[in-house]
């Protein structure tokens, strides 16, 4: 008696041995096997990095066969019961599983139709395409949000579910976040006003705080803001307290310098006005010929003048800096002396 006793614990821990031995092997391979994978899956064939998966398959199977082996476990025994089972379930809820289905794919098709319906809206030209295109936005994500907390209360109401508590709930819930909430409520709010009495648009040139960019994105929360650098700002709506649309009309190009006090200012003017217009036939963004404004300050070495047109929005910084370079050019053929800073000194005679 105390032999068979003694046999028995000896192959129970025999058993405990090799199934933790199998286990930690089976362990160690995983972690290996993601590892190399990890360090060379840009160099490794798609092929090699699945057939690897596979392997992990096989082996993961074939530990839990020789474990169930092992401690004489009638796997096959064990998945026909669960098989059985899972068809005697699968027969009694096949109704709810079609209804499911259909529910889920009628939500499916209309975010589809939704999605492309708003998409093309937003990208047809048009006068207010930018206008648009942030309306299709925000509509697509409250249409996506809603019908998927409608087609999940549906199949919540088809398994038997009852659902009134739980719209209940998200009453109550809903009060508990509007009084604890109240930033995220202003944020929403100001999302609404931004959106729905046209602040700005996506594409929009803005500046918010000191901050200017592109708008790239309006949400009913934030505002996301792209500048010349790549740099994006995510602001809450509620933090637009003011801001600057350069967006809403024609940009202006303006260039200031400075001739010498012994030019003649008018002939100067005449020359710049024959001359700039010219510069429309390589900048199709120049709206309106570049003219000579005036006289804008006598400063103490030169007097100064400025220069304006009119752009398409926010193409002026390239018309600026040719403007620029052709005044100078214009000056120089005509010998108009752009003078350096300079100072007179009087020397009171003895």
């Amino acid at each position: 008696m105390i032999m068979h006793h003694t046999l028995f614990f000896t192959s129970v821990g025999l058993n405990i041995v090799v199934t933790t031995l199998t286990m930690l092997a089976l362990i160690g391979f995983i972690i290996f096997e993601n590892r190399f994978i990890k360090k060379r899956e840009d160099n490794l064939h798609k092929w090699v990095i699945i057939s690897s998966y596979i392997l992990s398959f096989i082996l993961l199977l074939g530990t839990v066969g020789f474990i169930a082996w092992l401690w004489n476990f009638d796997l096959i025994t064990y998945l026909t019961g669960i098989w059985d089972g899972f068809i005697i379930i699968l027969g009694e809820s096949i109704g709810r599983l079609i209804s499911s289905t259909i529910v889920l794919f009628i939500a499916l098709l209309i975010l589809r139709i939704s999605k492309i319906t708003l998409k093309r809206i937003g990208l047809k030209e048009g006068p207010n395409q930018r206008r648009k295109r942030t309306v299709a936005r925000v509509i697509r994500s409250i249409t996506k949000y809603t019908i998927w907390v409608v087609s999940i209360l549906i199949i919540l109401s088809l398994w038997g579910v009852n659902v009134a508590p739980a719209l209940a709930g998200l009453g109550i819930l809903g009060l508990v976040i509007g009084l604890g909430a109240q930033k995220f409520i202003n944020d929403l709010i100001a999302g609404f006003f931004i959106i729905f009495e046209h602040h700005f648009d996506v594409g929009d040139k803005i500046e918010v705080k000191g901050f200017k960019g592109e708008v790239i994105d309006i949400g009913l929360k934030t505002t996301k803001i792209k500048n010349w650098k790549n740099e994006i700002l995510i602001l809450s709506n509620g933090e637009i307290a003011s801001l600057i649309n350069f967006s809403k009309d024609l940009s202006v190009a303006v260039v200031e310098f400075g001739i010498s006090y012994r030019e003649d200012m008018q002939k100067t003017m005449d020359i710049l006005n024959a001359e700039l217009p010219k510069i429309r036939l390589q900048f199709p963004e120049i709206v309106e010929d570049p003219k000579v404004m005036g006289v804008t300050n006598l400063n103490q070495s030169s007097v100064d003048m400025r220069i304006t047109c009119k752009t398409l929005n926010e193409q002026h910084y390239g018309v600026e800096r040719a403007m620029r370079k052709r005044v100078k050019e214009i000056l120089d053929e005509h010998h108009i002396e752009i003078p350096f800073p300079q100072v007179v000194i009087h020397q009171p005679k003895d």
